[in-house]
């Protein structure tokens, strides 16, 4: 690969790689450097301070291929993603104050807006803030609590420190202690658990360990969700990770509990491989990786390359007509997983895996004429969809990944016992 700086940014991280890979420890620095460079070359331009709504704070997401924005209506999760991204950047690349002073623009909108009166937070807002939709699960509150523990490190706040352990609580109450404060969106006929609750309970968790420093309660719930995430939606014996389970963690044979999804199993898996390495704990890390292991031979088109959204455990139809088309995010997890995968292991099998997934996707997905990556994509890598951002897909998935994946890629690669 090219070094040049005169060539862009996408073009050098595009490169074929050919016989190279993260196994020669030269890449391994010189990839870390240029994710580094393409979060602030091309991912934070791209957004900043074009998404920053001067008049009523907070940020707008849904943007074009050109940046131009589509929609003025605001996603509450979104909000608190951007927050968290944009102080991990400060925390981890250059306290830059503009990073720190739209964080705190994104707190305010809110503080103000996001929250109804009974503590629980709304999903999408208008412009000015006021309320449109309200969603039954309560993942607005799980991303805004690592926004506000990533204030509370950055600024020494404390009222954002106790926010978010408030939040990461509710959140927990909501989703396990309490689910009846909730209207039911399925009836007691065929009861299921699901995977998605505990692996954001679980990175929420670590992150607020990682803001605030750890205490014995969160050190339970990781524990908890990782031993639940193995024991309940692992299936070594079907090869394969399981979205949702009957309440015993077997496997319902119906359309909802057949449908896997790649991108939150492998997200999943890092989140147990960082768990695991944090904590000292092989098993998890073993376990992570053969989560990844498992979902990446059920999801890679092995005809067009690339990861399909969803599968099917028994290779049935599957239900949802957006199954084969390729998404931004599940990439970017699985660039996260094979580095982790590789660095905590040293088998060269998952660096065969981020190999394939970061050529794969530094070809399509990427645009060189207005930077960013696009989110949707057909089976065959074409675009199916211009826009860059909305109300799910902003400045989160992608610069999570290229930050995460720059800092691992710096770690000593090792074999686990």
């Amino acid at each position: 690969m090219a070094k040049s700086s005169d060539q862009p940014i996408q073009q050098r991280i595009s490169k074929e790689l050919g016989d190279v890979s993260i196994k020669d420890p030269g890449y391994r620095i010189m990839m870390a450097d240029l994710y580094r460079e393409s979060l602030l070359e091309d991912i934070l331009p791209f957004w900043f301070p074009r998404c920053l709504d001067q008049e009523h704070g907070g940020f707008f997401s849904c943007l074009d291929r050109d940046g131009s924005i589509f929609e003025t209506d605001k996603s509450v999760w979104i909000q608190g993603r951007m927050v968290w991204m944009l102080l991990r950047c400060y925390q981890d690349l250059e306290a830059n104050p503009a990073w720190l002073e739209w964080a705190e623009s994104g707190l305010g909108f809110l503080n103000k807006h996001g929250f109804d009166t009974d503590g629980r937070m709304f999903f999408q807002l208008t412009r000015e803030g006021k309320p449109i939709r309200k969603r039954r699960y309560a993942y607005s509150e799980a991303f805004a609590a690592i926004a506000y523990a990533a204030h509370a490190r950055t600024t020494g706040n404390s009222a954002s420190a106790d926010r978010a352990e408030k939040l990461l609580a509710h959140f927990i109450r909501w989703n396990f202690e309490s689910p009846a404060e909730f209207s039911p969106k399925f009836t007691d006929e065929r009861p299921l658990i699901g995977l998605t609750p505990r692996m954001i309970t679980l990175v929420t968790a670590l992150e607020l360990n990682h803001q605030l420093g750890s205490n014995p309660h969160r050190e339970s719930v990781i524990e908890q969700m990782v031993t639940e995430i193995l024991e309940w939606f692992v299936k070594p014996e079907l090869g394969c990770v399981l979205e949702t389970a009957h309440t015993d963690g077997t496997v319902s044979d119906h359309l909802e509990g057949r449908t896997l999804n790649p991108g939150h199993a492998i997200e999943a898996a890092w989140f147990v491989m960082e768990a695991g390495t944090r904590q000292g704990r092989k098993d998890w890390i073993k376990g992570g990786c053969q989560m990844l292991e498992m979902t990446w031979k059920r999801s890679w088109d092995t005809e067009h390359g690339g990861l399909l959204y969803f599968t099917d455990i028994y290779n049935k139809p599957v239900q949802e007509y957006w199954h084969d088309m390729k998404f931004w995010w599940p990439h970017d997890e699985t660039m996260i997983a094979s580095i982790m995968a590789y660095q905590l292991t040293g088998e060269a099998k998952y660096a065969s895996i981020h190999q394939a997934v970061h050529d794969w996707s530094f070809k399509h997905f990427t645009d060189p004429v207005h930077g960013e990556w696009y989110g949707y994509l057909h089976r065959d890598g074409s675009i199916a969809n211009t826009a860059k951002g909305n109300l799910w897909k902003s400045f989160f998935h992608h610069p999570r990944s290229l930050i995460v994946c720059s800092d691992w890629l710096r770690k000593e690669s090792k074999a686990i016992d």
